[in-house]
């Protein structure tokens, strides 16, 4: 009789956290109007999910935050996931990057207001500190009016998304997807 393989972590990322997984993992994560981004190494065994909430840390700042308080911003979560892969060995070439949620889940506000919604600008934020750091996005899942769950497997990169119900009940017709 064989042994059973043993169990593979699995985490639950909350709104402001991040997680670097250097043996295989599960990460998952629910998102609304934050942005999560995996990073992902097959060459390293390495995969890693940040929360963010807010999309720039306040200028002048960024330096100061400890390792608990940074992360609730998509800027500062990107980077320094960047700096750890970039500690581990990695070429920015060779990290799978994939983008998910920013979306606009409370419609009625977003449609009252000329102002971006906080979904758009963390959408907005996570394009760009991706491109100056010098990473390809492989896939994404971003914007609408409904939430997303996602869950990461560190092993293989692949991340499945299930889309929420819209407040108000009525789906946009998306279906479930592995990115």
């Amino acid at each position: 009789m064989s042994e059973p393989a043993p169990a593979i972590p699995d985490l639950t990322l909350h709104p402001g956290e991040l997680y670097l997984a250097r043996t295989p993992s599960i990460l998952r994560t629910l998102l609304g109007s934050c942005v999560g981004v995996t990073f992902w190494s097959a060459r390293l065994g390495a995969g890693a999910l940040c929360h963010g909430v807010l999309p720039r840390a306040p200028r002048g700042l960024a330096e100061r935050f400890s390792a608990s308080e940074g992360p609730r911003y998509v800027d500062f979560s990107i980077r320094y996931l960047a700096r750890q892969f970039d500690a581990l060995g990695a070429r920015r070439d060779e990290v799978e990057v994939k983008v998910f949620g920013g979306a606009d889940v409370l419609p009625l506000l977003s449609e009252r207001s000329s102002r971006p919604t906080v979904g758009a600008l963390n959408r907005e934020a996570a394009a760009e500190v991706l491109a100056e750091e010098g990473f390809l996005v492989t896939a994404s899942d971003v914007g609408g009016k409904r939430g997303r769950r996602i869950h990461f497997d560190t092993l293989t990169g692949q991340v499945l998304v299930y889309r929420l119900e819209a407040w108000n009940g009525a789906g946009d017709g998306s279906e479930d997807a592995a990115l």
